[in-house]
């Protein structure tokens, strides 16, 4: 099964009350209205799993996937763990709410899920002077809790601004949002929680407010905020400049910059690989696959080597 073949997936597209249209004009998803803020590109989670296009599983889901064929993922006999990682992409039109996420002890403990939620954002485009929240300036945990409890925002919050190309990792238990005009490809822990700690006091289509989650909010975050810090490498493999953009506990991922031709060996469990410009040609064994910006796949554990051909750019993941 897939012996010669990747897993092609197809997105999951959420609306959101700070979402857009680059979804479509971008990417050429079919959006279901101009507020899309989600599309989960690579996702066996059952809030959105992704659809599969090709090969003997068309139509079924990666968690049906995940849960009936572990070969493919090189997953353990006997093992229960649910699909480790989420990847997506998100437009934000609009800011998105100022959030955190707990860690896997907390999600577990509290929650009943298996995951936190540590992530990691490489930005695919950003307006000029675009901006986000990382972290906050409370020096101590009661001085955070007296500055949320008094709404003390633009003191609290820790501003910074990005451009297209930039990374950001963003470890459970940090304050962060995702600023208007930014387009993200989001790589993270294969859950759905979320502690929203402040959301500009929008109002839905009903005038109600969303909910906030201020108690788990102050028992997740980090106090005080220390920015994450990430060794990255750069190597070349052919015509194919790969700057691994952090190794940490749950994921690795990378940037590929591909300029022509490369031969690579699969050395993980799996693949995850994502095509955010350009185009080029998948050839694994005597099967070539043509692919673009916007196309998302899985190489499984039963492919060992593969070629690529072209010029296009890859954010790539394994666990």
């Amino acid at each position: 099964m897939y012996k010669n073949e990747p897993i092609f997936l197809q997105p999951t597209l959420h609306e959101r009350i700070w979402g857009g249209q680059k979804l479509k004009t971008d990417y050429g998803y079919p959006i279901p209205s101009d507020h899309t803020g989600e599309a989960w590109v690579i996702s066996a989670h059952p809030h959105g799993p992704s659809i599969i296009a090709n090969g003997e599983l068309k139509g079924k889901t990666l968690l049906d996937a995940w849960n009936e064929h572990g070969e493919l993922f090189n997953k353990k006999a006997g093992e229960d763990e649910e699909y480790p990682l989420l990847v997506k992409i998100l437009d934000a039109n609009d800011d998105l709410s100022v959030q955190v996420h707990p860690n896997d002890d907390f999600a577990q403990s509290v929650e009943g899920v298996p995951y936190g939620k540590t992530e990691c954002w490489y930005i695919l485009s950003a307006e000029e002077n675009a901006e986000l929240v990382l972290g906050h300036h409370a020096k101590t945990r009661k001085e955070f809790e007296k500055m949320v409890d008094a709404g003390e925002w633009d003191k609290l919050l820790r501003r910074v601004n990005v451009k297209t190309g930039d990374f950001v990792y963003v470890p459970s238990g940090t304050i962060h949002a995702i600023g208007k005009g930014i387009v993200i490809l989001e790589t993270q822990q294969s859950s759905d929680i979320t502690y929203r700690v402040y959301d500009y006091d929008r109002t839905d289509s009903n005038g109600n407010k969303r909910e906030l989650h201020l108690e788990r909010s102050k028992q997740v975050t980090n106090v005080p905020h220390v920015d994450a810090k990430v060794e990255q490498t750069v190597e070349t493999f052919g015509d194919l400049t790969e700057k691994k953009l952090v190794e940490e506990q749950y994921f690795t991922v990378y940037h590929w910059k591909l300029n022509g031709k490369t031969k690579r060996n699969c050395h993980h469990d799996f693949l995850q690989v994502s095509v955010v410009e350009g185009k080029a040609v998948l050839t694994i064994g005597d099967k070539t696959f043509e692919l673009k910006k916007g196309m998302h796949f899985i190489l499984p554990n039963s492919i060992n080597e593969y070629e690529l051909k072209g010029q296009a750019e890859f954010i790539v993941s394994h666990v």
